[in-house]
């Protein structure tokens, strides 16, 4: 039985080299879509599994041969690929493809025309793989850090319907909401944000710097000190002795956490515990939860199949605890049951987004009604992030204003005590 030497990518966007003996090139074809991976390249070889380690050895040493440090150095310089990149993209496939211009031509001027060197050589890259023939969501898979799931599904869903311009135009709609939604976002942390790094930057200074000048001074005087001062000088003391433990510890710790958050246990833990942080929690949930909403809508209106549009809709809530969520309801669809018992099964929605999502299943208006809840989402989103400055100013304020009277406190009532011993005398 024939071998042939595969190459495709999964769902998570990861290179898959394989090969598989089958009959035919079709029993190949129905075997990845099985495995749901999406081919690259597909090539008959006699020598199976031996010839292909080969190939991957000798294609690993010819980039290790052809490895320039001056390479790196221009790739690590180049411009990134902002959202604002991509929309324009997309507005521009949107304009071509809805005149007829074949897609290969399309791209080619594009990648001309960019501003963007990156971009340019990435769409470049996916010409080339145009002209191999392969389709347009194949070659932009080669390339998932820059295209997600959901900007491949759509496009695929486009290609094998006709109605590549409508997928664009979508797309479009998508990345704007999506840019929108994070400028919010950074908006409304940007203060708290300063105001936290003054606090920890002020603490470590006066506790180096200041506190240990005026230890000099109390000591002299003899006296018992007041508790605030006794708190400052034993902080301090604490501070200065252990700074370097403190400092690596911290590094440490940030380091241990961000490694343990990129695994797939420590990244659902982080995820679900930012859900039940205060004031900020309810926000991460509704922004999760309007990003699935959404993007679920735009694929079943692409009339991508229920099971696949729960897939990449999760990976679109950038919340790996929700999305474990969404991905047990299409496991619990496969098996059988309805949206509307996994959606109440999740705990994800509540009853009204319950009673719509029934509505919708039993009218067949499902991508109606799911948009509906998208919207109803995004304005409990941009509610929150407005008020969010307004909820955690108080505190922050709290927090300077306690910090100031403990100094105070802790400084200058020695000094009162000083003078007035003076005064008396």
């Amino acid at each position: 039985m024939p071998h042939f030497a595969i190459k495709g990518r999964d769902d998570n966007g990861h290179m898959v080299n394989s090969v598989l003996e089958a009959r035919s090139m079709d029993a190949v074809l129905d075997e990845l879509k099985r495995q749901r991976i999406i081919p690259v390249s597909i090539t008959p070889t006699k020598q199976g599994k031996r010839s292909a380690s080969v190939s991957n050895n000798v294609s690993t040493g010819d980039a290790r041969a052809g490895f320039s440090w001056l390479a790196l150095f221009k790739r690590l310089n180049q411009k990134p690929i902002t959202a604002d990149d991509l929309i324009l993209f997309c507005r521009q496939m949107y304009a071509l493809t809805r005149s007829g211009i074949p897609l290969l031509r399309a791209i080619g001027g594009l990648a001309e025309a960019t501003q963007n060197p990156r971009l340019a050589g990435v769409l470049k890259d996916v010409g080339r793989t145009l002209t191999a023939g392969n389709p347009l969501a194949t070659a932009l898979a080669q390339h998932p850090k820059i295209f997600p799931p959901i900007f491949l599904a759509l496009v695929s869903m486009g290609e094998s319907t006709g109605r590549l311009d409508t997928s664009f135009k979508q797309l479009i709609t998508h990345l704007e909401l999506e840019k929108n939604t994070k400028r919010q976002m950074k908006s409304a942390t940007r203060y708290p944000t300063f105001v936290v790094i003054a606090l920890v930057v002020a603490v470590s200074v006066i506790n180096v710097f200041v506190v240990p000048n005026f230890a000099n001074v109390f000591d002299r005087l003899g006296e018992d000190l007041p508790i605030f001062t006794r708190i400052l000088l034993e902080s301090s003391n604490f501070t200065v002795q252990n700074g370097p433990f403190i400092l690596a510890g911290a590094v440490a710790a940030f380091l241990g956490w961000r490694q343990y958050s990129h695994t797939e246990q420590g990244a659902l833990k982080r995820d679900q515990w930012k859900l039940y942080l205060p004031l900020v929690g309810s926000v991460f949930r509704r922004v999760a939860m309007s990003r699935f909403t959404r993007s679920f809508a735009m694929m079943m209106d692409a009339g991508v199949p229920i099971l696949q549009a729960l897939s990449v809709s999760a990976r679109t809530t950038d919340n790996a605890y929700i999305g474990s969520k969404i991905e047990a309801m299409a496991a619990s669809i496969e098996r059988g049951e309805s949206l509307l018992a996994v959606a109440k099964g999740s705990g994800l929605f509540n009853a009204l987004l319950l009673q719509m999502i029934g509505v919708g299943e039993e009218t067949g208006n499902l991508a109606e009604l799911l948009r509906d809840i998208a919207d109803f989402y995004g304005q409990e989103v941009e509610h929150d992030l407005k008020n969010m400055s307004q909820a955690i100013e108080p505190i922050l304020i709290f927090a300077m204003g306690g910090l100031v009277l403990i100094l105070a406190l802790g400084i200058f009532l020695p000094m009162w005590d000083l003078s007035a011993g003076a005064g008396g005398l």
